[in-house]
Order: C-alpha cells, then sequence, then structure tokens
C-alpha cells in the first residue's frame, strides 16, 4: 500500500477509522506522495538577502521544468504498491434529451475494439451505490428514461488496452450509440432555488431601517408555481416563484412583499423628478476552460478492501466524502472499508473543478474495473460536454435616481439564472448575484429577486465571479445611461453614489473595514486615459473616420468569504531554524502556496523553508468535532455545541480564490506567533539573560510585540541580535514550544478562543490549537495526551461570531474599477483595446507579483466574458459533445492590450492591514467598461452578451 506523504507508515484499517468515517466507510485524504517524494513539500528558496523572502513562486520550479505535480500527470506505475497497468474508462453521454434512452448500442465497434466492462444503471442500482444528496440524480439514465439534461452520462466504458480505448473512443464520438425509444421529455422540476432581498433605510443615515434582511431575515419563496402545461422541448419550464401576500405588519415576508412592492411603485415613473432607467440584460452560459480537464485514476484494492483514487479537485474533503457515502452500502465483491484520496495541485479550476461530480465517476471506474486500477479523464470535447458552466443569467431591472441630487432613489431586479439539469451551487449563485446586485452604491430603497431554473443545459456551478459579474454588469451599464441622461460625468456620479464607510448595504450590514471604493473612482478619474479622452478621440477621428474611438468605466466590489470558513494549519521549526509550514489549502495555481510561505515571516523573520498543500489528514491531534450546518444553524444550538471544547462549526472549506490570502493564510500567521511567543521569544530572553546581570534582569523591559527580525536575526530594545538559527536550537533544548496546529472559524468576524500555554493565558483569533515541544517534554507542561508528537490544550473560553451574522450576506469586500480604451472599425465592426487600467485595493498584499497576475488574468477572462466567449445552453450547445475551442473563443495575445495594460495598487492603510481576497473582483469591472467603451465610441447600446465583432457590424449597418 501507498504511504503517505509525510513518511507515516503504511495506514491499516484502525488508522483510518481515527481519522475521519463517512457511513461507516474510513475516509483519508492525503497530499500526494509519488514515489516517497513529498511532492507537495515545496521548498520555498527563500532569499535571505531579501529579508528571508522567496525568491518567486515556490511552485514555479516544478512546474516550468515539467514535474509531476497534476492529476493528469499519473498513471498506476506512478503509485507505491499499485498495480503497473492502467486500464482506461470513458462515459457515453446524452445528445439528445427529446427520446427514451432504450440503451447502448456499441455495434460500429469492431471485436478488438469492445470494452472490457460496460456499466449501466442498472449496475449502479444493483451495486447499492448511493448518491450523496449534493449531487442528487442519476448517475447514469436508466433505460426506459429520458434523460435529463444533455451530457448527462448513459453508460461507463472499461477497457484493458489503451490501444483500443483510443481507436474505439474516436469511433464512439462519431457515431452517437444512444439507441432512442419514443419521443418524450423530462419531467418539469421546479427551481432548484430562489431569494429575494429587500430593503427600506430610515429617514437619516443613522436611523434603524425600516424592513431589511438584517434585521427582519432573509426571504425566500414560499413556493414555485408550476405552469399549467408543461412545455415539450429543452427550455425550462416558467415556474413563477410565490412570495408571500404583502402586509406591512405581518411575518417577515409578508412585510418584504409589502415593502417590495413599494420600492417596485417608486420606480413606476410618474414622478417628474425622478429619473427611472429600465433595461434586460442577459449574461451568456461559459465554461472555466481550466488547462487540465478533468480526470482521476481509481484502484480497488480486494485484499484491503479499499478504494485509492488519485484526484485534482478544489474541494477534496467533499470529493472523498462523497465517494465513502457512494460506495457505504456496496456489498460483495464490490464492498469498501477504506476511501483514501490523493489530491493533487490543480492548474486552475476558476470554481469549475469546486463540488464538482467528476469524481464520483472516477469511484464508479475504480469499483467496477476488476481490482484494475484505472483512469478516467476527459478530452476537451468531454469537457465541453459535461464540465459545470457559469450561469446564463437574464435581468430585468429598473433604477431610479433624483434629478435634484443625482442621487439613487431605488433600485429593483429580477434575476433568472439557467443551472442546467443538476442543482450543484445554482441556489447559492442566485443568492449572491442578488446580494451583489447594488454593487458599489448607497441605495435606501431596494428589491432584488432572483430564480434558478432547473433545465437540460450542462449543470452550471461555481465559477469564477459567482453570480456577482452577471448582477453587476449591467447596473455599471446603467450607471453609465443615467450619467448620459442627466448630463453628469460618470465617474461623478459614481462617487456621489458609493456607499462610504458606515453606511448600510443591501442587507443593512454596515460592512468591516474602510470602504475605499472613493480612492479606487479618483485614481480613475485622474488617468491620463480618462482625462484625456476627449481630445484622443478628436485626433483620431482627423487621422481615420472608418474608425471610433471610446473610453469606459466601471467600478466594483466583491465579497472575498463565505460566511462560513475554516481552515487549518502548522508552523514548526527545527533545531537547524528552518520553517516548515502545512496548509489545509489546495494549490489551484493562485500562488496561494508562496503566500502561506509569506505569513510565517510575519513572526518569525522569514519564510518558510517548506510549504505543505492539501494536507487533510494531519488532524487528528486537534480531535475536532462538528454538527450542524455552519450557514443556518442556530444561536441556543451554536452555544450548547460549543460546551464542548472540541466542537468547531466547520472542519475545513473547500478552496477558492476569493479566501486564500485572507482566511487560509490567517490561521498560518496564528500558529506561526505562537511559535514566535512561546518558543522564539523565551529562547531569546534566556540567551539575553545569560549575558546580562547573571540572567537576572532581561526580560524585566522587554516586551515580545517589540522584537524585530533583522537580517534573519531577532532583536529588541538594542539587545545582540540572534540569529534564527541560534533560537530554534535553544527553543528544542529547553523543550519550549517549537510547532503550533490550529484551527480557525470565520463567520464575517474570527472565533476567539483563551488557551493555556506555558503556565500563561493567551488569546487568539483560533479556536483549537495543539502544540509539540522537545519530544519528551510535553508530560511536564499539562497538556493533554500527546498524539503525533502534539499536545492538545484545551481552551478556556470560546466566542464563536453570533449566528445573526449569517443575515449579512457581505461583510468583508474589496473595490476595483477599471477604464478600458476601445477602437472600431466601423466597416467590419472589429474592436480593438487600445489602453486599459485597473486599479485595486487587496489590503496588505502579500505576493505583490500575484495580485498583479490575479489582475491581468481577471482582465483576460473579463475581455472574453464582453466579447468572445458564449455558449448555447441546449441542442447546439456543448452538450453535444462537438465543442472545442475552434467554436469556444478565447481571447488570445492579439485580442489583448498586452503592453497597455496597468494595474495599480492602492497601498495599504497601515502595516497591520489584513489581506483580502481580490481573485473575483479584478474580472468584474472589465465587461461593463468595455461596454460603456463600445457605446462611446459607436452611440450604440448592447444589452446581451458577448458582444462580437459580427453584432457590432449588424447594429452599424
Amino acid at each position: 500500500m501507498s504511504g503517505t506523504a509525510d513518511g507515516d507508515s503504511a495506514l491499516d484499517r484502525r488508522e483510518f477509522l481515527k481519522r475521519f468515517v463517512v457511513g461507516g466507510i474510513g475516509v483519508a485524504v492525503l497530499p500526494f506522495p509519488a514515489l516517497g517524494a513529498e511532492l507537495f513539500a515545496w521548498p520555498s528558496q527563500r532569499n535571505d538577502a531579501a529579508g528571508g523572502l522567496p525568491l518567486g513562486r515556490i511552485d514555479g520550479y516544478p512546474k516550468v521544468t515539467g514535474q509531476k505535480l497534476y492529476s493528469a500527470d499519473f498513471r498506476a506505475a506512478d503509485m507505491l504498491g499499485w498495480p503497473d497497468h492502467t486500464a482506461h474508462a470513458m462515459l457515453l453521454r446524452a445528445r439528445d434529451v427529446t427520446h427514451v434512452f432504450a440503451g447502448v448500442d456499441l455495434s460500429g465497434l469492431e471485436t478488438s475494439l469492445q470494452p472490457n466492462r460496460a456499466v449501466l444503471a442498472a449496475d449502479l442500482a444493483a451495486a447499492k451505490l448511493r448518491v450523496p444528496s449534493f449531487y442528487a440524480g442519476d448517475l447514469l439514465c436508466p433505460e426506459g428514461q429520458v434523460p435529463a439534461f444533455l451530457g448527462q452520462p448513459l453508460a461507463l466504458l472499461i477497457w484493458i488496452d489503451f490501444a483500443a480505448f483510443a481507436v474505439a473512443r474516436q469511433i464512439l464520438r462519431a457515431t452517437d450509440p444512444m439507441r432512442r425509444g419514443e419521443s418524450g421529455a423530462p419531467p418539469p422540476r421546479p427551481p432548484y432555488g430562489g431569494m429575494r432581498f429587500v430593503r427600506i433605510a430610515g429617514p437619516t443615515s443613522d436611523a434603524d431601517d425600516v424592513y431589511s434582511p438584517l434585521r427582519d431575515g432573509w426571504t425566500i419563496p414560499a413556493r414555485f408555481q408550476p405552469p399549467p402545461h408543461p412545455r415539450q422541448g429543452p427550455q425550462p419550464p416558467p415556474f413563477a416563484a410565490q412570495w408571500a401576500s404583502p402586509n406591512p405588519v405581518g411575518s417577515p415576508a409578508a412585510r418584504a412583499s409589502y415593502y417590495g412592492q413599494e420600492v417596485r411603485r417608486l420606480l413606476t415613473g410618474q414622478d417628474p423628478d425622478l429619473l427611472v432607467i429600465e433595461q434586460t440584460f442577459h449574461t451568456p452560459s461559459n465554461d472555466p476552460v481550466f488547462l487540465e480537464p478533468e480526470n482521476g485514476l481509481a484502484w480497488r484494492d480486494g485484499k484491503r478492501r479499499a478504494l485509492e483514487l488519485v484526484l485534482g479537485t478544489q474541494s477534496p474533503e467533499n470529493s472523498a466524502s462523497s465517494i465513502a457515502t457512494l460506495v457505504a452500502e456496496a456489498g460483495g465483491d464490490l464492498s469498501v472499508d477504506n476511501v483514501i484520496a490523493h489530491c493533487t495541485a490543480i492548474g486552475g479550476g476558476f470554481g469549475g473543478r469546486d463540488h464538482s461530480i467528476f469524481p464520483l465517476y472516477v469511484a464508479v471506474a475504480g469499483l467496477f474495473a476488476d481490482s484494475m486500477p484505472v483512469r478516467l479523464a476527459n478530452d476537451r470535447f468531454e469537457q465541453f460536454q459535461s464540465g459545470l458552466k457559469r450561469h446564463a443569467f437574464e435581468i430585468t431591472s429598473k433604477l431610479c435616481i433624483d434629478r435634484r441630487t443625482n442621487k439613487i432613489a431605488a433600485y429593483a431586479a429580477d434575476l433568472v439564472a439557467d443551472g442546467g439539469g443538476l442543482a450543484n451551487y445554482s441556489a447559492s449563485v442566485g443568492l449572491v448575484a442578488a446580494a451583489a446586485a447594488i454593487g458599489i452604491y448607497d441605495v435606501p430603497k431596494v428589491d432584488v429577486t432572483s430564480v434558478a431554473l432547473a433545465s437540460t443545459g450542462v449543470p452550471a456551478g461555481s465559477m469564477r465571479g459567482y453570480g456577482a459579474l452577471q448582477s453587476m454588469t449591467p447596473l455599471e451599464v446603467m450607471i453609465d445611461r443615467a450619467a448620459e441622461a442627466l448630463g453628469c460625468d460618470p465617474i461623478v456620479l459614481r462617487k456621489t453614489n458609493a456607499l462610504r464607510s458606515g453606511q448600510k448595504n443591501l442587507t443593512g450590514n454596515i460592512m468591516t473595514g474602510a470602504m475605499r471604493t472613493e480612492e479606487v473612482l479618483d485614481k480613475l478619474a485622474a488617468h491620463p486615459i480618462w482625462k484625456g479622452r476627449s481630445a484622443e478621440k478628436m485626433r483620431r477621428r482627423a487621422i481615420e473616420r472608418d474608425k471610433a474611438y471610446g473610453v469606459g468605466v466601471a467600478c466594483v466590489n466583491r465579497d472575498y468569504g463565505g460566511g462560513a470558513d475554516a481552515a487549518l494549519a502548522i508552523v514548526e521549526i527545527t533545531p537547524e531554524g528552518r520553517i516548515h509550514a502545512t496548509s489545509s489549502a489546495v494549490e489551484i495555481g493562485t500562488g496561494l502556496a508562496t503566500a502561506v510561505a509569506m505569513r510565517t515571516a510575519d513572526y518569525l523573520g522569514a519564510a518558510a523553508d517548506r510549504v505543505r498543500m492539501a494536507a487533510l489528514s494531519q488532524w487528528r491531534p486537534l480531535g475536532l468535532v462538528t454538527s450542524g450546518d455552519p450557514l443556518t444553524i442556530g444561536q441556543a444550538e451554536q452555544d450548547a455545541a460549543a460546551k464542548n471544547p472540541r466542537w468547531v462549526p466547520r472542519l475545513n472549506v473547500q478552496t477558492y480564490a476569493s479566501i486564500g490570502a485572507h482566511v487560509h493564510t490567517h490561521v498560518v500567521a496564528e500558529a506561526a506567533r505562537i511559535v514566535y511567543r512561546f518558543g522564539i521569544w523565551p529562547a531569546a530572553l534566556t540567551i539575553w539573560g545569560e549575558a546580562v546581570m547573571g540572567g537576572q534582569a532581561a526580560g524585566q523591559f522587554l516586551r515580545p510585540e517589540d522584537g524585530r527580525f533583522v537580517d534573519g536575526a531577532l532583536t529588541v530594545a538594542g539587545m545582540e541580535p540572534l540569529p534564527l538559527a541560534r533560537l530554534a536550537a535553544k527553543a528544542h533544548a529547553m523543550g519550549l514550544v517549537t510547532a503550533a496546529m490550529v484551527h480557525g472559524f470565520n463567520r464575517w468576524s474570527w472565533a476567539v478562543a483563551v488557551f493555556e500555554i506555558l503556565g500563561q493565558r493567551w488569546e487568539a483569533p483560533i479556536d483549537a490549537l495543539a502544540v509539540r515541544y522537545r519530544r519528551d517534554a510535553g508530560a511536564e507542561r499539562g497538556a493533554l495526551p500527546a498524539a503525533d508528537g502534539f499536545h492538545l490544550l484545551d481552551r478556556y473560553s470560546i466566542r464563536f461570531p453570533p449566528t445573526l451574522f449569517q443575515r449579512f450576506g457581505t461583510n468583508y469586500v474589496a473595490a476595483c474599477g477599471s477604464l478600458a480604451a476601445v477602437e472600431i472599425e466601423r466597416s467590419t465592426g472589429r474592436l480593438r483595446i487600445v489602453d486599459a487600467y485597473s486599479v485595486l485595493e487587496c489590503g496588505r498584499a502579500l505576493v505583490p507579483e500575484a495580485v498583479s497576475g490575479q489582475a491581468q488574468g481577471g482582465f483576460a477572462q473579463g475581455v472574453g466574458f464582453a466579447l468572445s466567449e458564449y455558449l448555447p445552453l441546449f441542442g447546439d450547445g456543448p452538450g453535444n459533445g462537438n465543442w472545442n475551442l475552434d467554436r469556444y473563443h478565447v481571447p488570445r495575445a492579439s485580442d489583448l492590450p498586452l503592453w497597455n495594460l496597468e494595474i495599480e495598487v492602492l497601498p495599504p492603510l497601515g502595516p497591520t492591514d489584513v489581506p483580502k481576497g481580490i481573485a473575483e473582483v479584478v474580472m468584474i469591472p472589465i465587461a461593463p467598461a468595455l461596454l460603456n467603451a463600445i457605446y462611446d465610441a459607436v452611440g450604440r447600446r448592447f444589452t446581451s452578451l458577448p458582444v462580437t465583432t459580427a453584432a457590432i457590424k449588424e447594429a452599424l449597418a
């Protein structure tokens, strides 16, 4: 059996059950071990001449030199203890949802090309496989039913011989093997979810709201009304959300309906002092187009009754626990006692590999491959046909502005998203889209509804922008329309209405931290692209009349964090002074591993020498337990559970880009702080004390918070600088704290607990702690019995964030604004981005180069969203299996202003600023800035994306 990445001996069944258990199945999630090497324990190559910081991305060297890092790189021969040969599998998927599935026809394959095993829905039923509730639906379409959605798997085929598999795969792609029965349609399904946010502000800015989600609770539809006569075909049935009957003194939902109607009455346009702008906007379905299509390896070892997998996923624990649920009731030759998931780095996911259903199919292949390792891997055609998509939205909205003050008076919008054939995160995306719908603005009267529909399209789920991209884009276009109607500068209008520090957002919450939107707007207004736009337009017009020039602006904010985020970390210092950091996060291509390394420098004077990512089975010493849903748990239930010193609201959270710097590096910094305070600092006091007055006086006037590392050595108040290696050796010799393992939980505020460490009370924004001393010193420290060398410390008190914070919707935000200058050839409609500028605030930038890289990548994705990327939802869309990058047009270098894109980052407000998540916000203003630039150039408004060359040419004809 394969060993673990940290050198532990092979895991037996008893050890698995110590990790965690799902449905009676032992589950272990491990960083990937490649032939015994610590693949994800990258050296940081820190440069002591540069203050102990890394020379570059610490995962850069293995990536550019082609080391095996990603799940696609591995075969069975790479795995310790596995058989050498790898079988190969593929899924046959539905390309038709208008006929009954009557089985598969493989007669087009010669005998030598026939699969060794064909798995159908009946085989899954016989094996008693149980689909987890999050992925509810048929893994394989049963014979006799109409497929529920395009791309739904019909059968899983397995070949022992790769050559036969490769040829058969091409033949099956060219000849649809689905046998069609009689005509039919999937039964209509109710929407996946709906949400309504209504807020009526009080008469003054500091008055209580009349009604708000924070004060009165969130509102969901009482029910969905199905259509009287369901339509045939792929279109989603027109379910209507039924909201509570309006009543100003009734239930919170009834009051929401009442005040929502009041908002909409204001938007009828009857008052001449109010400018009302109405708009219907369409955003498309998109593919994440991450470089590595989904893939995985699986092997069911019958002797050990273990199912072992290699996966590339943004949510390792979910994937592993879902697989355990899947196989929990399997019996006979398919029975499984343990699930072992080795999780690799992934080369970008953009949300599309967060709670993807694909790992379940890898597990199914492993079960039915007759104890042979098997690989299931999408090619790009299959990834388009089945991978999670960005939700297409139709957004109907009205914006009302007081002509006398240019202040926004009210906003209402109805958002309808297409979620495709599986629920996935559709309800959540709709919620976030609605909560983000007023962008950067102070709007006293708001009514926003969202509904996420089920359809026969390819399933949609998490993707960069996560609803906020869709709802903020049309709003920024409407703001420009309003500025034109009012005769006002677009940036001035935005600044007039920008939400300021201390003001309430859509849910009625005052967000934590300074609102720096006005600073961003000031930077936009002062930039030469904006200030010189009129002169540049005139200059270009004189040179070339067929080419039109225009400049557009947009400014947005985006929350970072999900309101129930949890993370784990270990920081250790060796006797030689080397720093090791371990994180529960996955490196998803954002440079998070480098950011993790950087955070140890906050307290230990240098970045970590080694970083281990995707560590998910190292945390047994904390003894954590959880219960309830951290997003819906009641206060009484939380208070009762918190009496258990091992309880936390959530064990861990999947890795998504906008929480990496904020959440996952926070716990690293806290672990490093404990090692400093209870290991390095007392070691320093001892060394200094031995040299000052016989050890009597040092420490009486020295404070740990005043200590500073200079050139790798600790000094304070003129004391002798002590190199980290000398301090580490002393800490180990004295049996001080040399490693800390911590867990943190954030519900728009960090949980704070008090522990006793080396006889001192310690309060920190963490909720669980274990420490390691010199190997034989733990028994003297009053800690609980050691586990893996760590000693668990009970918390003396705990303050979890109140459950009322669940109503915030958004509490941490980062702002970003963009300018785009375009040139459009009137005769052809061809658009060229001439210049662009983005300015953002990210608090403290841990790795400035990574922030710039995120902004540049976000710009490119924003261009694709605005100008080229489009997937039809139904029959002629990617579900038919014929889509690839020859039809789906992502921006190329020639489509981008490579040398004329300027990124500016606002400096932090102070040295204690926290890092903010900016991976999503940097993308969102690009599309509306381009749309506003197109209008400025040619006088045409576009309200459906993407705006292609053909669309511009047609509009100008």
